[in-house]
């Protein structure tokens, strides 16, 4: 896949052009960088069910080629969590065929990974404490249990960017 990279006039990445520029990090997590290789996958998941799946094969596939096998468990869980997220509250569902896909993407610093997905959707992403007869609400509860750190920012003009940092 081809990364492509542009910006706005204000030098603001937008929703639906955002892919991880060369050394890109979160600015909440760079405490935790720590010096090793680099590395980064980006994946297009359309806005189908059969997403999830194959983002949790994409990781998978990306962190055994980059030797971080033992981080798959993890990663496919927190993945399946965010893109779920992405797809259920980021995308504008009440179009009938929304075409907008959700960005993907797996950013490598020496031990640590992080997962990053773009969306447009405007909600923010809140963790939730469901009653024990809700169905769901759990998701970011495992992010957070299984990453180092996650948060998410905003994209111009519409948009954000949600990630978690695991090693």
């Amino acid at each position: 896949m081809i990364n492509v990279q542009s910006t706005t006039a204000h030098g603001q990445w937008t929703t639906f052009d955002w892919w991880p520029p060369l050394g890109w990090w979160p600015e909440a997590a760079r405490d935790l960088l720590v010096p090793g290789p680099t590395a980064s996958a980006t994946f297009v998941l359309p806005p189908a069910p059969s997403s999830i799946h194959s983002a949790r094969s994409f990781t998978a596939g990306a962190l055994t080629g980059w030797g971080l096998a033992e981080l798959i468990e993890n990663m496919e869980l927190v993945v399946s969590e965010l893109a779920t997220n992405a797809l259920r509250h980021g995308m504008r569902l009440e179009e009938p065929l929304c075409q907008r896909p959700v960005h993907m993407s797996l950013v490598r610093h020496g031990p640590l990974v992080t997962s990053a997905f773009t969306d447009p959707g405007s909600s923010v992403p809140v963790l939730r404490y469901p009653g024990p007869l809700d169905t769901g609400g759990l998701g970011l509860h495992i992010v957070e249990s299984l990453s180092h750190r996650w948060g998410w920012s905003a994209l111009a003009p519409q948009g954000k960017i949600v990630w978690a940092v695991l090693s």
